[in-house]
């Protein structure tokens, strides 16, 4: 695989960066008031505290874009454009899923909707493993979080029908 110059990599780790905490930015738009309505409702006692989230997510968020930067950088890899196009996807997928649970309070939209980010990510996971094993392992901690996600998104949306 044809590698980028050295130049061309770190404009594209600030890009990719830049990229998925813009993401992250569309999806903190929508959780504004995340805080004290995620503290109205009902929980499991295996949910995380609120105060977890933002410090979660920015983690992953670095890592997504590090994963999609090694991804990127290698020019001539098979399916490069498929896996950037599925990392693409689930990066709105990722940040709808906010407006759908904190600003429009549709926990049925909202659970089905992580399902299909699940998918997402395990369908990009698979693809950037086979181009960088590294940007594979990468989004493992992401897969695991939305794994948790989403089955707080069915407990959270089931025991508040009233609320979601």
């Amino acid at each position: 695989m044809l590698q980028r110059s050295a130049l061309a990599q770190a404009v594209g780790l600030v890009g990719w960066l830049a990229v998925v905490f813009s993401a992250a930015v569309v999806g903190a738009v929508a959780s504004v008031n995340a805080s004290s309505f995620y503290a109205q409702l009902s929980r499991p006692v295996w949910a995380p505290p609120a105060s977890a989230f933002g410090p979660v997510w920015s983690v992953l968020y670095l890592l997504m874009g590090l994963a999609a930067w090694l991804v990127w950088r290698n020019r001539g890899a098979d399916r490069l454009r498929l896996a950037l196009s599925l990392f693409i996807v689930q990066l709105c997928a990722n940040a709808l899923w906010s407006w759908l649970f904190f600003a429009w309070r549709n926990g049925a939209f909202a659970f089905a909707e992580v399902l299909l980010l699940l998918v997402l990510i395990a369908a990009t996971t698979a693809v950037f493993w086979g181009i960088s094993r590294l940007a594979g392992i990468l989004m493992l901690p992401y897969f695991a979080w939305v794994t948790l996600a989403s089955a707080l998104t069915w407990t959270i949306w089931q025991r508040n029908p009233t609320a979601l």
